[in-house]
């Protein structure tokens, strides 16, 4: 482990890959050549070392000379000596080096990225390419004039204008066109193996659409075939389909590869084909007739097809990828960066079922109008690439006009779906400058069939039931019977906001409290809420608090519930001296900057210390916005009071979340105690739970202790307190004081 961290953050010094690779892969492109005799000198039909040396400072830089020079080092000295060694390694490093930083002069940015970019292409053709291999054969043509080289190993001729010149020129720029994109691929894979895959990744992603494995088998035999059919030794039964002629074939079966499979599929192919016909030319050119005339247009047709074939994948890979971000621009709203309506109704059409759901934020238009338009886009932006994470792959997020959204998802299981959609919108929090916002979402679906020639109107159909779903607080389905049922709900909840407005309006909300025994003999109360209704029945914080949330209203129902118990300990000072109680906070008071502030206040109105007071939060509700969070919960133990994490082990609660939350009591959910004697993984639960609150140094608070075997196992366990029928049931606050004094 500790040798590929190492490796990694040095492969690319000069002492490392750069210098070790060209020592090992000259070999390999000395190999490649092929070369042979022509009028007492010598002549080559493929020269790829300098292009294994571009390709080298192509990917290292600079860093790449010292192997480069250790590499002609190892080969040239054991078998030329010193002073032909020293000529080599200048006659290579002077084109490669001053190639090379022309290059950088014209191609400052992102010069050493992937082959296929048509700019780069002409770029590296004309510097890499062209210009080095001229250095490289004028040099060859001052040492071969004062006489650094022997006349019959030299690449060129006295005259330079002789044919034996001209066929290595042209053999020193085919291998180094072919062999520089080549061998940095191979360089690229040995620096990082990972790069295997994105090679495969963007050569697949370069062919045309429509391309078929019956189209590329076909189009490789019928290379194997032409390959085949020129490498079969010339004899008296040798056909016109058997010589030299068949060369001319090659080049459009390659255009056709070119234009249909991309760039970096056909140039690395060629790569190899060339390789493989320039060794074999003795089969297919002729050897006493006419065999320099074979060979100079064998070099040139070498030649021509490279640069044909390289420039037209290029030119037919960037149309491709052109015509591509045109069709992605139409079907991409140029501001959102989102699929667009477009988008939507041409994937309804690629599949015969779809589940349609609709998403309505209307508060983001007031938001908008008080924070810039850029805070709509980033919220629509960052909520599509949340959901994006429980969609499969061909499930999108589409932008509407206005403050809506569409989701496409597949018929199968799309209620389930839907429901997965649903809960994560609810506990998906955007950031504003530091201040969480959580605009309401209303959500309604159907499924469609296609073809659909109706979608602007069952858009409009879909934007109607989201706003239903504003008030019901859950996804509404337009094909469900039974709409009565859906109105019942609404006149349910807006009922239901009636009766908290008035109960706030006239206090008719009722204060319950509950037992908390600590096992060292002190105790305190928890706060219960309860409001009356109409005909003095009870309602459960269940049934109103969401109501209470989705209409804005829980802040100011904690507001009165902490006013109330600090009026009830101010009243009931003398005959419940240090009581101590438990209040509930919703996630909109947490979320609240000013809210410690206000506790504050109320302490000093009524005279209450703050160790008297501790305060609940539901971790899998209130604490979404851990900064927020942590920054409210703070302010509160600095100014002395406690904070509790109410129902750990539910819903987001989690040890790592547990780290970097400030609180001072941790409670345990129920639902683990409650199993404690029956469950030996609840036990395990609890008992590590108990260890982390003794690490964190906090107390903590078992939840349904309601019998005298479940005390004693909380008590093994060490845990401080305990809360449940045992313990005390809930009583009305005010029954504190006449219990206190009987």
């Amino acid at each position: 482990m500790h040798f590929a961290t190492w490796y990694n953050k040095h492969k690319n010094n000069w002492w490392a890959l750069p210098l070790i690779l060209p020592a090992l892969m000259l070999p390999l492109a000395v190999w490649f050549n092929a070369n042979t005799l022509m009028e007492g000198g010598r002549v080559f039909l493929i020269y790829m070392p300098l292009g294994l040396m571009s390709a080298f400072v192509l990917v290292f830089g600079w860093a790449a000379l010292p192997g480069i020079v250790l590499a002609l080092l190892i080969r040239y000295l054991p078998m030329k000596g010193e002073l032909v060694t020293m000529l080599a390694v200048a006659h290579f490093l002077i084109p490669v080096s001053l190639s090379f930083a022309a290059y950088r002069v014209f191609v400052p940015r992102r010069h050493a990225v992937a082959f296929g970019v048509i700019a780069l292409t002409l770029q590296r053709m004309f510097w890499l390419v062209l210009v080095s291999s001229t250095l490289f054969l004028f040099i060859y043509q001052i040492g071969l004039f004062f006489g650094w080289y022997d006349p019959f190993l030299s690449m060129v001729s006295e005259n330079p204008l002789h044919p034996r010149t001209l066929i290595n020129f042209q053999a020193v720029l085919v291998g180094t066109l072919t062999g520089m994109p080549f061998f940095y691929f191979i360089i690229r894979m040995i620096r990082n193996p990972h790069f295997v895959f994105s090679f495969w990744s963007r050569m697949r992603g370069q062919a045309q659409n429509g391309v078929t494995k019956t189209e590329v088998t076909l189009w490789i035999a019928l290379v194997a075939l032409l390959i085949n059919l020129l490498l079969l030794p010339l004899g008296d039964s040798t056909s016109i389909f058997r010589t030299d002629y068949t060369l001319t074939l090659i080049l459009p079966v390659m255009l056709w590869g070119a234009m249909r499979f991309g760039f970096l599929f056909i140039t690395n192919i060629w790569t190899i084909i060339l390789i493989i016909l320039c060794s074999g030319f003795n089969n297919y050119l002729p050897p006493d007739m006419g065999f320099q005339l074979h060979l100079a247009i064998a070099s040139s047709c070498y030649a021509i097809f490279s640069i044909t074939i390289f420039m037209m994948a290029a030119v037919t890979t960037r149309q491709r990828f052109l015509h591509a971000k045109a069709r992605r621009a139409a079907f991409t709203d140029p501001i959102i960066q989102m699929p667009n309506l477009r988008a939507l109704n041409r994937d309804i059409g690629r599949h015969p079922w779809s589940a349609l759901a609709f998403l309505r934020i209307p508060e983001l238009e007031l938001l908008g109008r008080n924070y810039g338009v850029l805070l709509r886009i980033q919220y629509k932006q960052q909520i599509a690439e949340y959901l994006r994470k429980i969609l499969i792959a061909d499930e999108k997020v589409y932008h509407l006009s206005g403050h809506d959204l569409a989701v496409r998802l597949n018929y199968e299981s799309h209620e389930t779906k839907i429901e997965a959609i649903d809960r994560r919108i609810k506990q998906f929090r955007f950031m504003w400058d530091g201040m969480p916002l959580q605009p309401q979402v209303g959500i309604s679906y159907c499924y469609v069939r296609h073809p659909i020639s109706h979608l602007y109107l069952l858009l409009g159909e879909l934007s109607t039931m989201a706003e239903l779903s504003l008030t019901t607080y859950h996804p509404e389905n337009l094909q469900q019977q039974g709409s009565n049922q859906v109105q019942n709900a609404v006149k349910s909840k807006v009922a239901m906001m009636n009766r908290l407005q008035i109960a706030l309006d006239g206090g008719n909300f009722l204060l319950m409290a509950q037992r908390i025994e600590g096992m060292r003999g002190d105790s305190y109360h928890e706060i219960l809420l309860r409001m009356q209704g109409d005909n003095g029945e009870l309602f459960t914080p269940d049934s109103f608090l969401p109501v209470a949330h989705e209409f804005g209203l829980s802040s100011r129902i904690d507001h009165w519930v902490l006013e109330s118990t600090l009026q009830f300990m101010d009243k009931g000072r003398e005959r419940l001296p240090g009581c101590r109680f438990a209040i509930n906070l919703t996630p909109a008071s947490v979320s609240r900057m000013q809210f410690p502030a206000e506790v504050k206040i109320l302490l000093e109105k009524y005279n209450v210390e703050p160790w008297q007071l501790v305060f609940e939060v539901t971790e899998s509700n209130s604490l979404t916005n851990l900064e927020q969070a942590n920054m409210t919960l703070t302010a509160l133990q600095r100014m002395g009071c406690r904070v509790a994490i109410d129902d750990f082990g539910t819903g987001y609660a989690s040890y790592a979340r547990l780290k970097n939350i400030s609180a001072d009591i941790l409670k345990i959910d129920g639902s683990f105690i409650r199993n404690l004697l029956t469950s030996s993984l609840d036990y395990q639960i609890v008992e590590s739970i108990c260890q982390l609150a003794r690490m964190k140094k906090m107390q903590v608070v078992a939840e349904y202790v309601e019998n005298e075997a479940l005390k004693e196992a909380v008590q093994r366990l060490g845990i401080d307190y305990m809360q449940g029928y045992l313990i005390g049931y809930p009583q009305p606050l005010e029954s504190l004081l006449s219990t206190i004094e009987s």
